[in-house]
């Protein structure tokens, strides 16, 4: 039986950055609970030590949306430090990108700044945007950079990161969608990207999560719903045509599980508001459901 943590934020402490579009995620979290998708998981062999609903950060505490991101992953980052001690793995479950950072701060807190800890970006887009590369300054848009070290250092080190992730263990699986000098970035680094083949083989992507498997000691599975084809995220604020289809994206989710290596896994950006909404929700469950069930078939080694 694999011991679970949820973390489920309401709230995503960004919401006044430019460009914003991602306020309605917010609710994502809360409407999973309320429908009793938690109260599900025994039967996939799974159960639930609690939940944790990360706070909104105090009115005042800073006009800065990268102290009040900061402060907000500190909570992520709590819980997740918090869970691992007890025996149990995280599970972020909704919420969005700009949480990523207290997710790793948290595995660090709870492994060490020197352990080896791998990271599998699942998403259309590449996240690794700088205030110098981007286009739109749309914070969401960044945090993989911030986990890196390269911009908003008061974003990493509030939310629990004292040794930035080195770009070798990063490993981004499609990001069909990247921006020019976001690629130039990218490539600039030792980040590893994978994307599908044709009629969405995948022979490289798991190549590249074997490889990376290999090098680390643990590994934490990120899944932005946007990686799915626009058709299965119809409402989703950056959904992206010609992506792969739900059945593609759960043989990808085993395939990492199958490694033996994650200790905390993500399904976050999913969208249950305005039309398409049951879409969005149905296929975003999925994910969860087919990540716990692997997980827990094939319990992490740690």
């Amino acid at each position: 039986m694999l011991t679970i943590h949820v973390i489920a934020p309401s709230v995503t402490e960004a919401s006044n950055e430019p460009g914003n579009r991602i306020t309605a995620l917010g609710g994502a979290a809360s409407i999973i609970e309320a429908g009793g998708f938690f109260d599900s998981l025994p039967e996939l062999g799974v159960t639930v030590d609690g939940i944790t609903h990360p706070e909104p950060v105090a009115t005042g505490l800073s006009d800065d949306p990268t102290v009040r991101l900061g402060e907000f992953n500190a909570q992520i980052a709590a819980a997740v430090s918090g869970a691992i001690s007890r025996g149990a793995q995280p599970f972020l479950a909704g919420g969005t990108c700009s949480h990523l950072p207290g997710m790793v701060g948290g595995l660090e807190q709870a492994y060490g700044p020197t352990a080896r800890i791998g990271l599998i970006w699942v998403d259309a887009h590449g996240d690794f945007n700088t205030p110098k590369t981007s286009y739109s300054q749309m914070l969401g848009g960044m945090p993989v950079a911030v986990v890196a070290g390269l911009c908003y250092p008061e974003w990493r080190e509030k939310s629990g990161i004292s040794s930035p992730m080195p770009t070798d263990r990063i490993l981004m699986i499609d990001v069909r969608n990247l921006d020019d000098r976001e690629e130039a970035l990218i490539r600039s680094t030792d980040v590893t990207i994978a994307r599908f083949g044709e009629n969405g083989k995948s022979d490289e992507i798991v190549a590249a999560i074997d490889a990376l498997a290999q090098k680390v000691d643990y590994l934490y599975l990120h899944i932005d719903s946007d990686i799915l084809d626009e058709r299965f995220q119809p409402n989703h604020p950056t959904a992206e045509p010609n992506g792969p289809d739900d059945k593609t994206v759960d043989a990808l989710i085993e395939h990492v599980m199958g490694t033996g290596k994650v200790v905390a896994l993500a399904v976050v950006s999913i969208n249950p508001d305005e039309p398409g909404g049951a879409i969005s929700l149905a296929s975003g469950q999925q994910m969860m459901r087919t990540g716990l069930r692997s997980w827990a078939a094939g319990l992490p080694n740690v």
